[in-house]
Parts: structure tokens; sequence; C-alpha cells
């Protein structure tokens, strides 16, 4: 039996028809330009429609986002994978960096010393790293260590991204990042994930 032929078409044309196909599938959204473009970016990432129906912007989260990354601020990503798959090329070019500190022996030490998950200590040991974005993906419980950080007035980065995946405590986090009142972006409910995390960077860089 033969394969079906492929059509061969280089990267950037993967990319725009994908996003063609994204916005033809979809219709009209209820999303401002730049919010839309990092949905898209998402659904890009993970092929799930539904991110359309439970992401959520506060209303200043692009705006600060992309002037965090003007001012060449950091961002603080909760796992390794994260900081893979952010697009340093397009960081580097206004001066910022991917900072990850979970798989540090200080921040283990430290967790084990105190009782922590290493994703609670990872993020308090990032507080002085000049941080803009903080991008959560995987962890509920650094997303609910930076919500604890910036209430208590020792941490603020300009934007949170927080969706992280799971059954334990994820959608619960999420739900309380969307009652409060510095800039976010989530997505609801038990879905979300690094790419997820990753996409919402990315599509920021590129309208930076």
């Amino acid at each position: 039996m033969s394969l079906p032929e492929i059509q061969q078409i280089g990267p950037l044309e993967i990319e725009a028809e994908s996003f063609r196909i994204i916005e033809s599938e979809l219709g009209p959204t209820q999303f401002l330009k730049k919010e839309f473009a990092v949905v898209r970016r998402c659904i890009h990432a993970t092929g799930d429609f539904s991110f359309a129906e439970n992401m959520r912007f506060h209303p200043k989260a692009v705006q600060a986002g992309l002037a965090a990354i003007r001012q060449g601020k950091n961002i603080l990503v909760d796992v390794n994978m994260a900081k893979a798959g952010i697009s340093k090329g397009l960081l580097e070019k206004f001066g910022g960096k991917v900072i990850c500190r979970v798989a540090e022996e200080q921040t283990a030490k430290r967790a084990r010393a105190q009782h922590k998950t290493r994703s609670e200590i990872a993020m308090e040991r990032a507080r002085e790293d000049n941080i803009g974005i903080v991008a959560i993906g995987n962890a509920p419980t650094a997303l609910l260590k930076t919500m604890d950080l910036i209430q208590a007035g020792t941490f603020a980065p300009a934007l949170v991204i927080g969706v992280p995946v799971g059954f334990v405590n994820a959608a619960e986090s999420k739900e309380i990042l969307l009652s409060q009142n510095y800039p976010f972006i989530t997505a609801l409910g038990r879905k979300g994930g690094t790419p997820v995390a990753v996409a919402a960077v990315n599509a920021l860089l590129r309208l930076a």
C-alpha cells in the first residue's frame, strides 16, 4: 500500500497555513487582536481548539507583557522544558533571558530543609532576578507561591502567565489567578501545560 502524496512546503508556509486553518475553523472570537495572537499560537502548539473557550486575559495583560519584554526584563519559568522552548533569539534582542531555578542544587537543599516543593523554592529564589514575566505551565505550587509572594509585596512581575496542567490544584490555582487585579493570562480548568506557557510567551515575543 503506497503512502499518500504530501505537498512539500517550507516551515514559514506551514505556520501561515496552520494559522489560516485555525482562524477559518474558529471564526469570530471575543478576543482583542493581540490577545487572539496568543490564543492562536496556543492552539497551534497543542492542536486543541478548546483554548479559544477557556483562555482568559486581564485587560492589561498583553500590554504589560510587551512592556516587560521591551524593557529587557527576564522571563521566569517553572521547568527547564519551558526554558528550552522559549525563543531565546527573539528575547535576547531585547536584552532579556530565561531563568529556571528548579533543578539547581541550592533549590533542592532549601526545599528539603523547609519541607517545601522545589517549585516553591525556585520561585522564591528568583525574586531578585529582574523578572518581568512569570510563565508557569507545569506546577500549581509554583503559581500559588508566585501569587503569595506578590500579595506579600516581595515580588512584582509585570505579567503572570499561569497555565498549570493536571488534576491536583491546577484548576483551583488558575481560578485564584483569575480573581487577581494584576496582569495575568490563564486557561481555566485542568488543561494547560508547558507547551501552552511557551506558546504564550513566544506569541508575546513576536508581537514585541
